[in-house]
């Protein structure tokens, strides 16, 4: 009886951990649950005798378990890979959605459901807990070897979930950059820009800009310094220009005769606009690659 009070109370000092483990692996606050349920139930009936590690042995047993939940989820859902946050969590409830997306971030949440069982493992354990390749291995029962390249191929497909969640992010801000700018929303203009912001054009822009002054043409120079200087350059302007993608990235554009006349450049860091790029010459224009999304 002793023995088993002493095993409860270990299991109970990991049990945060290893609910944080469970969860994060399988994306379900009541499928952690059920993990963490099952966990104790093998570790009740296991011999505990040699066991050095009792939280490395404890990380491993819900891993192994998590684990066969997914590869038993992968069967079961014979369905599309989400493409979207909300898609990803349409089978959550909204504390669930928050908890994970607070724990991992929405672009994460999502990409989790594009890997293998054994790559989601692999990344989660290794990158999100710093668990060691070895221990990795001995859940996966495969070598170290093949264990690093688990993660490493899943690292890759996180990297480039997050690029996309950015350039996604950096749309809705310039789109909200050209809404405020055709209404003359100075308050949403200046909310958006970075205090810092510079605003650089080159030539052509500066001189088309300044032939056309009386028709209300905003002024540019080679550079415009700070948010309410450059929120003044747009206010009630823009109403032309349309949300674009620039060499892949956000950005906007004036087009003409089926051509872009202009296009705007935007860097954005941290939510905040911090240069805004004005191109008229043609020859640069021929080399720029211009999308307008169909929104």
């Amino acid at each position: 009886m002793r023995e088993n009070y002493w095993l409860l109370n270990k299991f109970e000092e990991s049990r945060s951990h290893l609910e944080g483990v469970a969860f994060r692996l399988l994306g379900s606050k009541g499928e952690a649950d059920d993990a963490i349920q099952e966990a104790w139930i093998r570790v009740n009936r296991a011999d505990t005798q040699s066991i050095d590690n009792f939280g490395g042995w404890l990380t491993t047993i819900v891993s192994r378990i998590c684990l066969d939940m997914l590869r038993s989820r992968k069967i079961r859902k014979e369905e599309p890979i989400p493409v979207s946050y909300e898609e990803a969590v349409t089978t959550q409830s909204p504390e669930e959605e928050i908890l994970l997306a607070n724990a991992m971030g929405p672009a994460l949440v999502v990409v989790l459901e594009t890997l293998t069982p054994p790559e989601r493992v692999a990344f989660v354990l290794h990158d999100l807990f710093d668990i060691e390749f070895e221990q990795i291995a001995n859940v996966l029962n495969k070598s170290e070897v093949a264990t690093r390249q688990l993660a490493s191929r899943a690292r890759t497909k996180v990297r480039g979930a997050k690029s996309e969640s950015k350039k996604e992010s950096d749309q809705k801000i310039v789109s909200a950059f050209l809404a405020a700018s055709r209404s003359g929303n100075l308050e949403g203009l200046l909310q958006l820009l970075d205090p810092n912001i510079i605003l650089r054009a080159d030539d052509t822009a500066i001189t088309t800009a300044a032939a056309n002054k009386d028709r209300g043409a905003p002024q540019f120079a080679k550079e415009l310094h700070g948010k309410t200087v450059i929120a003044d350059t747009f206010k009630g302007r823009a109403v032309a220009a349309q949300l674009a993608l620039i060499n892949g990235q956000a950005g906007a554009t004036w087009i003409a005769g089926e051509k872009p006349r202009v296009v705007f450049t935007f860097t954005i860091t941290d939510g905040k606009i911090t240069e805004i790029g004005v191109i008229m010459n043609q020859d640069d224009l021929n080399d720029i690659d211009v999308k307008v999304p169909n929104i």
